[in-house]
């Protein structure tokens, strides 16, 4: 675990599908570090059918990203609470360079420790994300390919049946890989400029993925406070 005086904060990068949200929840629950996800986060309004919910939805069913200004408040809160505290994992965000801009000036001078950006092919990408599941009713999510139901089609947890997202589905999802290679990719040369990315092999199954980010953090924050 982390020192409880170290302040660590780790950015995921890396195209839709990569695995960032799975990476990041793994390193949030290793180092007991606050998991910022603005994609969970706005899935969650959707689901509850707030205001905010619904403006979301308008997005991504269109393959489009939600507003900065929407998404950079809901951040900015979540960063300066006291579960900030020991230090975060953010995933999905900054998604371009207004953002990242935006992010700076959020933490000041410490910034971020390190960046790490999932390589993942486009073709696999496709792949993952028409594997996707997920329960209506309870938000649980699934991977046909490597964490099916127990049942086909319907949730472990609650038993309603399994949809999918419609920013998962392959047309949805070709829209927003533009989108990326558009607006995100620049984030790309933006933090390797400034010394703090790390390029990880986001193939093979979810545990070897782990060991390569944790390689990763070993080697930015030493072996104590990465081990």
């Amino acid at each position: 675990m982390v020192r409880e005086e170290r302040d660590v904060r780790v950015l995921f990068v890396g195209p839709p599908g990569a695995g960032k949200g799975t990476q990041s929840v793994l390193l949030s629950q290793k180092m007991g570090l606050l998991h910022v996800a603005p994609g969970d986060i706005f899935r969650q309004e959707v689901r509850d059918d707030t205001e905010l919910g619904k403006l979301v939805k308008s997005y991504m069913d269109q393959g489009a990203l939600v507003p900065d200004d929407v998404t950079v408040e809901v951040v900015k809160k979540r960063l300066l609470s006291p579960a900030a505290t020991p230090g975060f994992v953010l995933d999905g965000f900054p998604r371009n360079l207004s953002q990242a801009r935006a992010l700076d000036e959020i933490l000041g001078v410490k910034g971020l420790d390190v960046v790490l950006n999932l390589d993942v092919p486009f073709d696999e990408l496709v792949a993952r994300s028409a594997s996707r599941r997920v329960c209506p009713s309870c938000g649980k999510p699934y991977n046909l390919r490597t964490d099916p139901p127990k049942v086909a089609g319907k949730c472990d947890v609650c038993g309603a049946g399994l949809i999918m997202r419609d920013d998962d589905r392959p047309e949805t999802v070709r829209e927003r890989l533009r989108v990326y290679n558009e607006s995100t990719m620049p984030l790309i040369d933006y933090y390797r400029a400034r010394g703090l990315l790390e390029d990880v092999n986001g193939l093979g199954e979810r545990d070897e993925v782990f060991e390569r980010v944790m390689e990763k953090i070993r080697h930015r924050l030493g072996d104590e406070q990465g081990s």
